[in-house]
């Protein structure tokens, strides 16, 4: 019989922060997939449980995830957990979910901790209808198609950021969208838990040693965008800001040639010439 991947969420910070469901999980499973057996094998001697480990990270191989799913199509049921928080978000556990579904193997949510829920609920900004980016790209040109999207977004947008790399995010940031509101949510669950709240600008002068896990909570954009900033963006990115809006795609590009004052059958070509993948 094929055994069952178990996703468990396990605590961000707080140790207490864990389901019944999932210690339970952990308890019953053959083998526990661990971002960092080290990380985890605190949580397990915390719980009392000692099972068999093996390591799956960003940079592992194809070679472990067969390993990984030999496993489980030989009937042994894996827990699959990430450092801390839900496993599968801005994630290497999300290669494995992904493996598993080809190969038929049934995959069960334990849900429990997720740190970008906790910082959204927190923030006091709109909930109900949000963006989760995770962490922004490291390539320039990427990170700046990025930071635009983020610009012109009506969601609340989410970010992760890494302590020695929050600065210079913050201040990308506030050079791409301007001086918007943010919440920087700090050490969610743990003792020094802090939620910051203000422009980006307060924020920036706030954080002078950044130190633990950051959640970056933007506000979405209530401005109408101007003609001149639409016609500033690339027209694959023109293209998408109307995508997100809801338009049809032949709406799309009767709305485009509206903004730049040009035939429809003029920006059409365009589209055919750069060959986006929306068309």
């Amino acid at each position: 019989m094929i055994g069952n991947l178990y996703l468990v969420a396990t605590p961000i910070g707080n140790l207490e922060d864990i389901t019944l469901r999932a210690i339970r999980t952990l308890k019953e499973a053959d083998i526990i997939v661990a971002e960092d057996t080290r990380h985890t094998l605190k949580l397990l001697n915390h719980l009392d449980i000692s099972k068999p480990l093996i390591s799956y990270q960003r940079h592992s191989n194809e070679k472990r995830i067969n390993e990984i799913i030999e496993k489980i199509l030989d009937g042994n049921n894996i827990a699959l957990v990430t450092d801390a928080g839900t496993p599968g978000i801005s994630d290497p556990g999300e290669e494995v979910v992904k493996e598993a579904i080809k190969n038929n193997i049934k995959v069960i949510p334990i849900p429990g901790a997720c740190a970008l829920i906790c910082a959204l609920i927190a923030s006091g900004l709109d909930t109900k209808e949000f963006t989760f980016i995770g962490f922004l790209p490291m390539n320039n040109k990427n990170r700046k198609e990025k930071l635009k999207e983020i610009k012109f977004s009506k969601n609340t947008v989410i970010l992760y950021e890494a302590p020695h790399k929050l600065k210079e995010t913050l201040k990308d940031l506030r050079y791409i969208i301007k001086n918007r509101r943010i919440v920087l949510a700090h050490e969610i669950t743990k003792i020094h838990e802090s939620f910051e709240s203000g422009t980006i600008d307060e924020i920036i002068e706030k954080v002078i040693e950044p130190k633990g896990e950051y959640v970056i909570i933007i506000e979405k954009n209530k401005q109408t965008i101007s003609e001149e900033e639409l016609n500033e963006l690339s027209l694959e990115e023109h293209y998408k800001y109307y995508e997100k809006l809801g338009y049809e795609n032949k709406d799309i590009i009767k709305q485009i040639a509206k903004d730049r004052n040009v035939q429809k059958n003029e920006i059409y070509k365009q589209f055919i010439k750069t060959e986006p993948k929306n068309l």
